[in-house]
């Protein structure tokens, strides 16, 4: 991430994602949207839920080594590493800002 010149609410989100689920949930707007795993979690107390629950499941690290634009999306390839089947892997993050804050987020293989 040292490298990446990530926008303020994506840096922040990764930096809250080594926290907890109330840290997570404050990057995101209001009506922001996590769409994870084929599941979609909508406002602060889903989010917040969202990653307390992947935290208690996992224990992970995730570094960002690739941004892209396209338009008003931010894609973050991120190599997400702990102790779930699979592991490492790189895990796409696609990004819409709002307002200084994180609108949605799509993770995706």
């Amino acid at each position: 991430m040292k490298d990446l010149d990530l926008p303020e609410p994506i840096a922040a989100y990764f930096d809250a994602d080594c926290h907890d689920g109330q840290a997570v949930a404050r990057c995101f707007t209001k009506e922001g949207v996590v769409l994870d795993e084929g599941k979609t979690h909508s406002g602060a107390a889903e989010i917040e839920a969202w990653k307390n629950e992947a935290t208690a499941r996992y224990t992970y690290t995730a570094q960002p080594h690739t941004l892209q634009t396209q338009g008003h999306r931010y894609l973050v390839t991120s190599r997400v590493s702990g102790n779930f089947p699979g592991s490492p892997v790189d895990l796409r993050y696609a990004f819409i800002l709002e307002r200084g804050r994180i609108a949605s987020l799509e993770i995706s293989p």
